[in-house]
């Protein structure tokens, strides 16, 4: 990897980015650049709407009760179930798609308009259930309200996916920040005129409807319903391990704070000590994670359409570099857990420091996963997504109970990591290659990155004792001087040079 490709290139742009000197021909420059685009849309778009979230959950905290925020809890996560397998996988197999998109959008769009409205209705019927089952009956009508976006998406799933399949990034960016923008006018508004929790899912529902209506009209596609059994057949054989892969997946993401709640439900606090640890750990993955994962199943199919090696270059490149990207990060949050801890949230909360530095790891082998799962689906390998989470989710729910037993929340981190490390990576390495993707390349280009993670971990270590008793000044000194570390140890001195010079005459001019 060269400090250009990491100047130009934000983070892992999937199947992209060239591979390091000395390696094969990088994949085409027109793939490289439309899709270098679409990710910098994409980290905009989710940088934009993570500050504005957090900003509106300021203002709803002083308008809303805390009551309020658990009953739209109870149906955020009867949400995020749903949005899981709302349309079984039909967006992700129209990105995919091998022919023109036109032919098989009638089909997709029935399939979608089918599966939505049947999981709504078993949502609707089910909800007094859920909420009961959450330990909140009065959510029902929230649940329902709530969940009615799916609907919303059945309509617009198909040119989402066509939008993502042409790298058109940033006007699905535009159409979700406008919904934001909406989202949280109405749900203000209403929360000021006493709506209670209602004020959140009418402000989401909302934001459905406006962004539905500025994809259908970005996407430039007639809206047309219709089916053919072929068609039907490859979309459903595509997509249904996809959207199970990608299910189990979110669902071995989240077991940690589940069994640690069943184990450890009596001492509350320490729950909470996980959960704002895990919440921590997830910042990586919930703001370049996503915006990977908007490109890199577009660009990893189409290289997958053409000439025998392009997948495997496009491949080796970007793991390289999306490694090179999150090793850093990974190191400094670990190694800097109690001072990131004590600086955001107060020392109240050091019993989750132990916690972050095991979940720092996890992290890490997640963004490798994930991408691996990203690669599976853009080959079309869809069942291997299924069988890799399976035999991670085999080996990780049985050692992280044993270790919460043991140790706790220390231990349950420690059993995810460990589960991830030696079980969840080996078993993504292995399917890929199994696919047809060459990952044996890839090994010289993680040396630097690896001395440079090393050095990074010694200079952060011995700067954190020394500025030991001001949290905010080891937070700064040691991670600021820590990463300046890394990139001497990986980038090139004279790339270095290269862009300090750029820099100097872009603020001249």
């Amino acid at each position: 990897m060269t400090g250009e490709q990491a100047a130009q290139t934000p983070a892992a742009v999937a199947a992209v980015t060239s591979t390091a000197a000395g390696t094969a021909d990088p994949p085409p420059a027109s793939l490289r650049r439309k899709a270098g685009r679409g990710l910098g849309w994409s980290l905009l778009g989710n940088l934009v709407m993570k500050a504005g979230s957090f900003v509106m959950g300021l203002v709803l905290a002083r308008l809303l009760a805390p009551e309020d925020f658990g009953i739209y809890a109870v149906a955020l996560a009867a949400t995020n179930i749903v949005m899981v397998v709302k349309d079984l996988g039909i967006m992700a197999a129209t990105i995919q798609w091998r022919g023109e998109i036109e032919e098989m959008a009638p089909t997709a769009t029935l399939l979608n308009l089918f599966s939505a409205t049947a999981l709504y209705g078993v949502f609707w019927v089910g909800a007094p259930y859920f909420a009961a089952t959450a330990g909140n009956p009065e959510a029902t009508p929230v649940v329902r309200l709530l969940t009615a976006v799916i609907l919303v998406e059945a309509i617009t799933a198909v040119r989402t996916g066509a939008l993502l399949r042409r790298f058109q990034q940033d006007r699905s960016s535009i159409a979700i920040l406008a919904g934001f923008v909406v989202n949280a006018g109405v749900a203000i508004a209403l929360a000021a005129g006493g709506a209670g929790p209602f004020s959140f899912a009418w402000g989401q529902v909302a934001a459905a409807v406006v962004t539905g209506v500025l994809v259908l009209f970005f996407a430039k596609m007639p809206f047309r319903v219709g089916f053919d059994r072929e068609i039907a057949k490859r979309l459903l054989r595509f997509g249904i391990p996809s959207a199970a892969g990608i299910g189990l997946e979110t669902v071995l993401a989240n077991v940690g704070y589940v069994i640690v709640g069943n184990i450890m439900g009596n001492d509350r606090p320490w729950l909470g000590y996980y959960l704002l640890a895990f919440n921590v750990s997830s910042w990586v993955p919930g703001l370049v994670g996503t915006a990977i994962r908007q490109v890199s199943l577009a660009g990893f199919s189409r290289l997958a359409e053409g000439k025998d090696d392009e997948l495997s270059r496009g491949v080796q490149g970007s793991v390289a570099l999306l490694f090179a990207t999150v090793l850093p990060l990974a190191v400094l949050m670990g190694t800097l857990a109690h001072p990131i801890i004590h600086v955001l949230y107060g020392v109240e909360w050091s019993q989750s420091a132990g916690v972050l530095r095991f979940l720092a790891l996890l992290m890490l082998v997640r963004m490798m996963t994930s991408f691996a799962l990203d690669i599976l689906n853009g080959q079309g390998a869809t069942r291997s997504t299924v069988w890799m989470n399976l035999g991670y989710g085999a080996a990780m729910v049985p050692t992280v109970i044993v270790c919460t037993q043991l140790e706790g929340i220390r231990g349950a981190a420690f059993g995810q990591a460990a589960a991830a490390l030696l079980v969840a990576l080996p078993l993504a390495i292995l399917a890929v290659n199994r696919a047809g993707v060459r990952l044996l390349p890839v090994l010289p280009m993680l040396v630097r990155p690896l001395a440079g993670g090393l050095a990074c971990f010694v200079v952060t270590m011995a700067l954190a004792h020394l500025t030991a008793g001001n949290a905010f000044v080891t937070l700064c000194v040691a991670g600021a001087l820590g990463m300046l570390t890394y990139i001497v140890v990986v980038v090139p001195l004279e790339r270095i040079r290269s862009f300090a010079e750029r820099g100097i005459r872009l603020m001249a001019r």
